[in-house]
């Protein structure tokens, strides 16, 4: 389905969800953004119709409870709506988890270019007099912002469009261009990366998008390659990220109600009586030491003892500094 006709049908959706009386084609015509047309151009309309008739179609193939009615007797022409009591879902108990996912999947709404054309179509319908339910939009508002080549790189991977676009590599601080079949875009350990082919190195790659500089730019056509069957991005991340699988453990305490982002992490979490015990994993030492250190005295490190000599010495470093800046400044 074509990213036009997938905005047009969730901007469809929205505005059937919005009011609970029953709008005309013509309505619906006058406020769902990819339906404008002239009305008085036979032809026009005729077009109009018939991509009103494949929308509906696909809305029903798709499990939503459309009806079809009037708002009152005296309505010749029939309205549509959906049935809000069958399209909503039941109450679903989420694991911590998997309600995290789903919280971060909905923040992605506004990167679909969806959160401006609903919020748009909304306003036409209150300027039209439709009562309209204000919280029912409530799961695409614009949350969070990622990598400027996000949108770009999604939008190359899902249409199998090759791209070309200026990397700066860890270890250069000059950008080189790379030429690049995309395959999809993931996020790994809180950074986005697009797997594709290198079409200069002929095998596969990952790159950081917070590494590309300047914008992406189309370098074919949609649908000129395929990526491999069944292809597994987060593992080509993993071994081509540069980031380190876990082998340590370390169990740290943080005090009750503190350090909330190693409890995010943290593979187990036992109450004493001198605060949390939690056990953590890491890859490199000195980088886990550095990160540690940055929650002070909320987390005191207790196994093993060189990741806690390790902190030590990282906060005593950050005395030393502070004391040079600020001289005379007790502690």
């Amino acid at each position: 389905m074509s990213r036009n006709r997938t905005e047009r049908l969730v901007n469809l959706v929205i505005c059937l969800l919005s009011t609970r009386r029953f709008l005309t084609a013509a309505q619906i015509a006058a406020t769902v953004p990819g339906y404008e047309h002239d009305p008085s151009d036979p032809r026009d309309h005729e077009a109009f119709q018939r991509k009103f008739e494949r929308d509906k179609a696909e809305l029903r193939e798709l499990g939503v409870p459309l009806e079809t009615g009037t708002a009152s007797a005296f309505d010749s022409e029939p309205g549509y709506r959906i049935a809000r009591r069958e399209y909503a879902l039941p109450d679903i108990p989420l694991e911590p988890a998997e309600a995290a996912a789903v919280g971060i999947a909905a923040r992605l709404w506004q990167h679909a270019g969806l959160a401006a054309a609903a919020s748009s179509g909304l306003a036409k319908l209150r300027a039209a007099g439709v009562d309209v339910d204000p919280h029912a939009t409530l799961g695409v508002q614009p949350l969070v912002t990622v990598d400027p080549a996000f949108a770009a790189l999604t939008s190359a991977a899902r249409e199998r469009r090759p791209v070309t676009f200026d990397y700066r590599a860890p270890a250069s601080d000059t950008p080189v261009q790379r030429r690049l079949q995309p395959w999809g875009v993931v996020c790994w350990r809180g950074r986005w990366y697009v797997v594709g082919h290198d079409q200069d190195r002929q095998a596969t790659r990952c790159f950081r998008l917070s590494r590309v500089v300047g914008p992406v730019r189309r370098a074919g056509r949609p649908g000129s390659y395929a990526p491999p069957a069944d292809v597994d991005l987060f593992s080509h991340v993993a071994t081509g990220s540069g980031v380190s699988e876990p082998t340590g453990q370390a169990t740290v305490l943080a005090r009750a109600g503190r350090a909330a982002g190693l409890r995010r992490t943290a593979e187990s979490c036992h109450a004493t009586v001198d605060g949390d015990r939690l056990t953590l994993r890491y890859a490199e030492p000195d980088a886990f030491a550095a990160y540690l250190a940055g929650y002070g005295s909320d987390v005191r490190v207790l196994d093993p003892p060189e990741l806690r000599e390790l902190v030590i010495q990282r906060l005593k470093e950050i005395a030393a500094a502070h004391e040079a800046v600020s001289p005379g400044v007790q502690a």
